[in-house]
């Protein structure tokens, strides 16, 4: 399928990306985590210099939109006062870890992500998208969630290191565990790593030292929202909340806040209470993908979240509504997969965007007539 441009990187604070809608600035707080001040800085700047529409992205990131190529420096040096961007850029462009949302100050979690950003310097030059997930909890909780190079807990107890797309990893300890990291990342790079761009699609035998037996432990059960035993989980659907509704509550609430890569955020040290613009059930709504689509993206040519609102409580399992074959809302298979093409919808089965379609040239009507009977 054609008719999109594959960027290869993503936008960051210092490479902000041109949408439909104006520039996106991605924001990568450290650990994940704002603290009410710099969450109301954030928004502040998100209504001044941008839209006032922020995304919360599938690696736990935040993505101002509507930012201009005028705004965008003042924004950039206001976020970096805050804490919340680096000053220097090749350093910020290396500092994709995810890290479990449920880490505590200096479990193991905690610590080796602090000390991998703290090392970032040793890092060799990765491809635009790699990253690093950090999941040390008792048990895996980021398993479904892109992340090249991963510190996980084995069903022994253990920690170890893996490499995406590989079903095992090898033994580390809290002590080396950023050791082999930076070493995996440099091993990627010098056996033509860039060539796949991921981790999981590069061909490479592992390093023998690296080619490890140690099994991962079963998954965490997901997060839901509701009450967490660090505060409580807020869903936002499609991702998206405004400016001044985070505002309104971080100032109210004056908690800490931490981002996940399913679309929630946790707020810190508080009892479950409703808020604006975020829910507190699992609502059926929270199980759809769906990008900006048009015309917020010049990639896309179809309209995405008004439809993937009316399919929502039609579906029994994952939908995804793409605006185009890129599929930059999921990049995993859905059991049902929308994907744009030339004004109209694709639709697969148990698929990726842009996947061989069961059926075209769907309007939106004759795509909920089609899904509504299944």
């Amino acid at each position: 399928m054609s008719g999109f441009v594959v960027k290869g990187w993503c936008p960051d604070a210092w490479r902000p990306m041109m949408a439909g809608d104006g520039l996106l600035v991605r924001v990568r707080p450290p650990l994940g985590r704002l603290t009410a001040e710099q969450a109301q800085g954030l928004c502040e700047g998100a209504i001044r210099y941008g839209s006032g529409q922020i995304d919360l992205t599938s690696r736990a990131n935040l993505q101002i939109r509507g930012a201009t190529e005028q705004s965008w420096p003042v924004l950039l040096e206001e976020l970096q006062a805050l804490g919340l961007v680096d000053s220097d850029p090749v350093r910020e462009g290396r500092g994709a870890i995810l890290a479990n949302p449920d880490w505590c100050e200096g479990d193991d979690t905690h610590c080796i992500a602090i000390e991998l950003r703290a090392r970032l310097a040793e890092l060799p030059d990765l491809p635009g998208k790699v990253g690093f997930a950090i999941d040390a909890g008792a048990a895996p909780l980021l398993t479904q969630i892109p992340g090249d190079f991963r510190i996980e807990r084995a069903g022994t107890g253990e920690l170890l290191v893996r490499a995406d797309g590989w079903a095992r990893g090898v033994a580390v300890t809290r002590a080396n565990a950023v050791d082999a990291l930076i070493r995996l990342a440099h091993w990627f790079v010098e056996s033509d790593g860039r060539i796949a761009g991921r981790m999981a699609r590069h061909q490479a035998a592992l390093p023998d030292w690296a080619d490890g037996d140690a099994i991962p432990a079963e998954p965490a059960a997901p997060i839901r929202p509701g009450a967490r035993p660090g505060g409580a989980a807020y869903g936002l659907p499609f991702g998206r909340i405004d400016a001044p509704t985070l505002a309104t509550f971080a100032r109210m609430q004056g908690c800490a806040i931490r981002l996940t890569p399913w679309r929630m955020l946790i707020a810190e040290g508080i009892a479950p209470a409703p808020a604006a613009g975020m829910l507190l059930t699992d609502s059926t709504i929270l199980h759809v993908d769906a990008c900006v689509g048009a015309p917020a993206c010049p990639q896309a040519s179809v309209e995405t979240r008004d439809l993937a609102a009316r399919l929502a409580p039609l579906i029994d399992g994952r939908l995804h509504v793409s605006g185009c074959a890129k599929g930059c809302a999921r990049a995993r298979a859905a059991d049902w997969v929308l994907t744009g093409r030339e004004g109209a919808f694709d639709l697969a089965r148990n698929a990726r965007a842009g996947a061989t379609p069961l059926h075209t040239g769907l309007t939106p009507e004759r795509a909920v007539a089609l899904l509504g009977a299944c």
